[in-house]
């Protein structure tokens, strides 16, 4: 069997007779043959031998080491069946009633038979997000728990394969910490296949977003395991890892935690990277890191970096995180410091629209703080901004005049600008400007005015 010129239909027949009517023996080999057979075998057929596996592993009056060799054989067969054409005939073994068949075998299995049954259960909730939910329904979960707790052999990783293909269904997820399975959640991170890491490393993100499982996965070092992932995975996978980080660094306690387990190189990777959402989460990432005084140093000299080297989509995604960081009152020496404001200047003189949308608006929010401004002017901002008053983009303009008007309210630079106060755009951005200062002058006396009784008027607050 198994060469081009079989004929399917009969060996099919053959071992179909075998097992139905053969002695323990022949069904022993007849079910080797099959598992040995499988990957050649045509869709159709394995199909079909699908329900009289089923019903071998079902069987309750079985006792003895051969007949159990017959459900340890089929076991693994089925394993084997469900891993072809990239688990096509997965689901419909689940529907078969495998799933429950398994399970049940596990409290009696010795150790041998025990390794199959975790690879056969492995391969179904590998294929097929029907198998999880059977599993899990089941009581599978806590099956793997349970082994989980006194596993130290060669199963471990299966075992760990398979509680982070359960964790991706929500209603494990609710239930995992009770279970105590959490931390072996943060261990299928660091071990198994990408594929599971990465799956664990989903699971984690969904969880970490709240509170407390949040801390408890920081306790129980998450951390540590979400960098490595980020480190050595592929590009989706540095994808899954750097969002999952950030949600667990979504929290004052955890930032400096996370910068110190080396993770803002990565996200500066991921910034420089090909991907429009790896450009976006580091951003995302970045702002939060940056709460700290010294992450925002390290992260500062990455953009000037960046800001040197990278493409135009770099170099925006690069601009619009310093434009982020400028508006944290101790990021404004920091990115003074760090030479980015020549570099921004630099830029603006570019062609690349994006870009100078992105610089023109670090700039314009840099340009509030006096030092700074004086760092403008002296690396030539100003008659590049006023030169922008008349670009075609309206961003740029409106960037450009913000810019110019902090620079007209500062004596020291107030001439500088003298031939841009009559200039249309910028005329419009300082009445714009002048009506949402008093729009929030005026917000600012009218909360000075209330109680704090009227303030907390609803009991609830």
């Amino acid at each position: 069997m198994g060469n081009p010129d079989t004929n399917w239909e009969e060996a099919f027949n053959r071992f179909e007779q075998a097992v139905v009517s053969g002695s323990e023996a022949l069904q022993v080999k007849a079910l080797t043959k099959l598992a040995r057979v499988s990957k050649f075998a045509p869709q159709d057929i394995l199909a079909a031998t699908i329900p009289i596996l089923a019903r071998l592993l079902g069987e309750n009056n079985f006792s003895g080491n051969l007949t159990r060799s017959i459900q340890q054989a089929a076991a693994y067969c089925l394993k084997q069946i469900a891993s072809q054409a990239d688990g096509a005939l997965a689901t419909e073994i689940g529907q078969s009633g495998v799933i429950n068949s398994v399970l049940r075998l596990f409290p009696q299995s010795d150790d041998s038979f025990r390794t199959v049954l975790v690879k056969c259960l492995r391969v179904f909730v590998t294929f097929g997000n029907e198998n999880r939910v059977i599993v899990a329904r089941n009581g599978g979960l806590e099956i793997v728990i349970d082994l989980l707790n006194s596993c130290n052999d060669g199963t471990r990783r299966y075992l760990l394969e398979i509680l982070s293909a359960l964790a991706l269904l929500r209603e494990v997820r609710r239930v995992l910490i009770c279970l105590g399975g959490l931390r072996y959640l943060v261990e299928a991170v660091s071990f198994g296949s990408m594929v599971s890491r990465e799956r664990a490393c989903q699971a984690i993100g969904l969880l970490a977003v709240t509170g407390r499982a949040r801390r408890l996965l920081v306790e129980l070092g998450v951390i540590p395991g979400l960098v490595e992932l980020f480190h050595i995975g592929d590009w989706t996978t540095k994808l899954v890892a750097g969002n999952t980080l950030g949600v667990v660094a979504a929290h004052v306690e955890y930032i400096t935690p996370v910068a110190e387990a080396g993770a803002i190189p990565l996200y500066a990777e991921l910034l420089q990277g090909p991907d429009s959402t790896g450009k976006e989460i580091s951003e995302d990432v970045f702002c939060i890191l940056a709460v700290s005084e010294a992450n925002a140093n390290a992260i500062a000299e990455h953009l000037v970096r960046i800001l040197r080297e990278g493409d135009n989509e770099a170099n925006a995604a690069a601009a619009d995180v310093l434009w982020d960081l400028a508006g944290y009152k101790h990021s404004v020496p920091v990115i003074r410091n760090s030479g980015a404001i020549p570099i921004l200047v630099n830029l603006l003189r570019g062609e690349n629209d994006e870009v100078r949308e992105k610089v023109s608006g670090a700039i314009a929010q840099l340009s509030y703080n006096e030092a700074d401004r004086v760092a403008l002017a002296d690396a030539g901002a100003v008659p590049i901004m006023i030169e922008l008053l008349h670009d075609e983009s309206e961003e740029l303009r409106d960037n450009a005049a913000e810019s110019l008007i902090n620079f007209s309210e500062d004596p020291l630079q107030h001439e500088r600008i003298s031939e841009a106060i009559g200039i249309p755009s910028f005329q419009s951005m300082q009445s714009r400007l002048t009506r949402i200062r008093a729009s929030d002058d005026l917000m600012a006396r009218s909360m000075r005015r209330m109680s704090i009784e009227q303030l907390t008027w609803d009991p609830d607050l």
